[in-house]
């Protein structure tokens, strides 16, 4: 889940039953009685336990015909089962409180039939825009100002972009909003960078919301599934946001990978840095460690931390984040973990434990044999698809080690996601 947000992804984000693409010309062509019983079938069966006016197309929510205990009890089993190979599955974690939890919200911009401006997400399989007005997952608050900015594009005669014409400024807004803070950032994905009355438009949008703290504008002027362009002007505040996780402070920008439910997040990395059993004298190394979140807070129950990442704008991130939390146990290194672990044991350097976060693909045979060369007494497997740890479980088990434990934590509640955290020894 990470990093980089694509068209092909917005269903919330937690999605990930991605199917085929058709072209928005395709889809939007007149229905033969083929495809109409298609879209038939795609009608849910059950009774919704929590009612949502576009679970038909949307497809963000898979589940939302469970109730929550249900969902919890699905995904515990299905959890269960997948690692019973190889290690104990702890009590899944729930959420108290399973709405609303998206602290990163995502909007897509277009027009209906009668050309009356819409937003909301794609289409399960398209590019058409399924308008939504509030959803049970996303932060109220951004629900809100999506719902302002509609209604200030008319006035200021701002069109919507068409992805098959070129035509029209406003593809996408993003929102990002501080769990503990409060502050929100609004980002404006334009196809070009001209936008008329910017500051105005600032302005109004503050009067109705004054909590937005930030407003970016990202120019997204290429035919790309890219949502977010690389040039960026900030038009209000800052640029970016600032968040509190287990104690600590994190810098947010338009880009920066952040997880979307903080709530959770939070009981993730405690459960990880106590799987990683730290006294104090450890050195930890933290493979895939984005902008460095769960290093800085192993960091404080660690001798030393590692964190090594490919992405040069989250170890700038990464550094930025230690500085401002003042930590001075760690070291960041913008290198592919695979070949800086290699590095690390032909070096002699002794690394206790291993912290990995790897995206949904799961890690390829060329890391984990890595991670089996340099031969940490313990890991600690952050995952957010059960199925590929599954799979490198069975890798890493035949290679020295021992799985020992694992737990689900619900990051996704009512979609299919399972985050889980695994304990290796070896």
């Amino acid at each position: 889940m990470k990093k980089t947000i694509e068209k092909k992804t917005i269903n919330k984000k937690a999605l990930n039953n991605k199917k085929t693409q058709d072209s928005k010309k395709t889809q939007d062509s007149k229905k033969t009685p083929d495809n109409k019983k298609a879209s038939d079938d795609k009608k849910p069966v059950k009774k919704l336990v929590y009612p949502c006016p576009a679970f038909e197309k949307c497809g963000g929510c898979q589940l939302l015909h469970c109730s929550y205990d249900m969902q919890i009890k699905e995904k515990q089993e299905r959890l269960t089962k997948l690692l019973k190979p190889f290690c104990k599955v702890e009590g899944f974690l729930g959420m108290e409180k399973p709405f609303h939890y998206r602290y990163k919200v995502h909007a897509a911009f277009d027009r209906d039939r009668r050309g009356n401006i819409i937003s909301g997400v794609y289409e399960e399989g398209t590019h058409r825009v399924v308008p939504v007005e509030t959803c049970l997952l996303e932060n109220e608050k951004a629900d809100a100002i999506i719902a302002t900015i509609r209604g200030l594009l008319k006035s200021f005669k701002i069109k919507t972009y068409d992805e098959d014409t070129g035509y029209g400024l406003l593809r996408h807004v993003l929102i990002r909003s501080g769990y503990a803070t409060g502050q929100i950032m609004v980002v404006l994905v334009l196809a070009s960078p001209i936008m008329p009355s910017k500051n105005n438009f600032v302005k109004a949008l503050r009067k109705e919301h004054p909590e937005i703290t930030t407003v970016v504008v990202n120019v997204n002027d290429k035919h790309t599934s890219m949502v977010l362009g690389e040039k960026e002007q900030v038009i209000y505040g800052p640029g970016y946001i600032v968040d509190e996780l287990c104690g600590m402070t994190f810098k947010i920008s338009p880009k920066s990978f952040y997880q979307v439910n903080p709530a959770q997040t939070e009981r993730l990395y405690q459960k990880a840095v106590e799987y990683a059993g730290l006294s104090g004298k450890e050195t930890v190394l933290d493979a895939y460690c984005g902008t460095g979140t769960i290093g800085m807070i192993a960091s404080r129950k660690a001798g030393k931390v590692i964190g090594v990442e490919l992405n040069k704008d989250a170890v700038r991130d990464a550094v930025m984040n230690a500085k401002k939390n003042e930590v001075k146990n760690i070291q960041f290194y913008q290198k592919d973990a695979g070949e800086f672990m290699v590095q690390l044991s032909e070096s002699g350097e002794k690394v206790d434990v291993v912290l990995m976060d790897p995206p949904r693909s799961g890690s390829d045979e060329t890391f984990l044999g890595s991670l089996v060369k340099l031969a940490p007494k313990r890991v600690v497997y952050v995952s957010c698809n059960p199925q590929t740890l599954a799979r490198d479980l069975e890798y890493l088990t035949a290679h020295g080690y021992q799985a020992k434990k694992a737990v689900g934590v619900d990051m996704f509640p009512h979609t299919v996601g399972i985050e889980a955290v695994c304990l290796l020894e070896l």
